[in-house]
C-alpha cells in the first residue's frame, strides 16, 4: 500500500517516467460529452474498471491524475466530464455555476454517466461485474446518487463530497457497495449530514464504510487545495495523512472479490 500511495506522490509532482499507460479522449454519444480513458498496456488479465468524476471545478489536472494513478496502480479508468462542456473553472463562482447548471438537470447527468458506465463495460480489460464509480467533491456526490439510482454497479467511493440528498436510498434497491471518505473539520460535509447518511445506509441494509478524518477540510486528497484555500479564503487543505489513507482503503476497497 505504502509502494502505491509513493506512486501517487511522484504522479502529482509530475515525475512518472512511465510509457505504459494509454491516454485517449473519447466522445461519448449523443453529444454528450467527452472523457479520457486510461489504460495499462500491461495489464494481461481482465480486472476492475473505474470512472472517476471531477471536483467542482471540472476535468481537470487533479481529476485526470488520479484516473492515471488508477491506470498505474493496474486498473482502467475512464475520467468522465460531468459537466458536458470541456470547461474547467480557475474561480469558486464559475466552479458553482459550472455545477449548479449541471444539477438543474439531473436527467442529463445521468445519461452521461450511463454513456460512460456503457463505454467502461465495452472495454475488454474491465473484468464484468466489476466497474466501480469515484468521485471527489462534486463528483463524490454524483457517484453516491449513482448507488442510490440502483445502478448496476460493483461499488462507488466518495472523497469529501456532500452526503445529503433528497431522494435517499430505499432497502433493497442498492446494488453497489459504499465507501466514504470525509473530514471532520469541513464545514461543507457537517456532522448532521454525516449521521444522516450513516442512518440513510443502515436504513437501506448498504454494504458501506465510512472513513472520518478528525483533522481534515474539504479538498483533504487534493494537494492544490492549500493554495485554492487561501486564494480564495475556502476552508480548503490538503491532508497527506487522510489522502494516503483514504487512497489504501479504496485499492483494498476495489480488490475486495466480486
Amino acid at each position: 500500500m505504502k509502494r502505491l500511495f509513493l506512486l501517487a506522490s511522484l504522479i502529482f509532482a509530475g515525475q512518472t517516467g512511465y510509457s505504459d499507460i494509454i491516454e485517449t479522449e473519447v466522445t461519448l454519444p449523443d453529444g454528450l460529452g467527452k472523457g479520457v480513458m486510461y489504460l495499462n498496456d500491461r495489464q494481461k488479465d481482465p480486472g476492475p474498471g473505474v470512472i472517476v468524476v471531477h471536483e467542482w471545478w471540472g476535468l481537470d489536472d487533479y481529476a485526470r491524475n488520479r484516473a492515471h494513478m488508477l491506470a498505474e496502480a493496474g486498473y482502467t479508468a475512464f475520467a468522465v466530464d460531468m459537466y458536458g462542456t470541456g470547461k474547467v473553472a480557475s474561480h469558486p463562482k464559475d466552479a458553482k455555476s459550472f455545477m449548479e447548471t449541471a444539477l438543474s438537470n439531473p436527467e442529463t447527468m445521468n445519461a452521461r454517466f450511463q454513456a460512460a458506465r456503457t463505454l467502461m463495460l465495452k472495454q475488454q480489460q474491465v473484468e464484468p461485474g466489476r466497474l466501480f464509480a469515484i468521485g471527489y467533491c462534486f463528483g463524490g456526490a454524483v457517484v453516491l446518487e449513482q448507488a442510490r439510482r440502483g445502478t448496476d454497479l460493483a461499488g462507488v467511493a466518495s472523497f469529501h463530497g456532500s452526503l445529503g440528498t433528497e431522494n435517499p436510498a430505499k432497502s433493497g434497491e442498492l446494488k453497489a457497495r459504499v465507501l466514504v471518505a470525509t473530514g471532520q473539520a469541513d464545514p461543507m460535509v457537517p456532522a448532521k449530514q454525516v449521521s444522516g447518511f450513516v442512518s440513510e445506509m443502515t436504513a437501506a441494509g448498504a454494504d458501506f464504510q465510512l472513513l472520518s478524518f478528525p483533522e481534515a477540510k474539504h479538498g483533504f486528497t487534493n494537494p492544490g487545495a492549500d493554495a485554492a484555500g487561501e486564494r480564495f479564503e475556502m476552508p480548503l487543505a490538503y491532508s497527506a495523512h487522510a489522502d494516503q489513507v483514504s487512497w489504501e482503503a479504496l485499492i483494498d476497497f476495489l480488490e475486495q472479490p466480486k
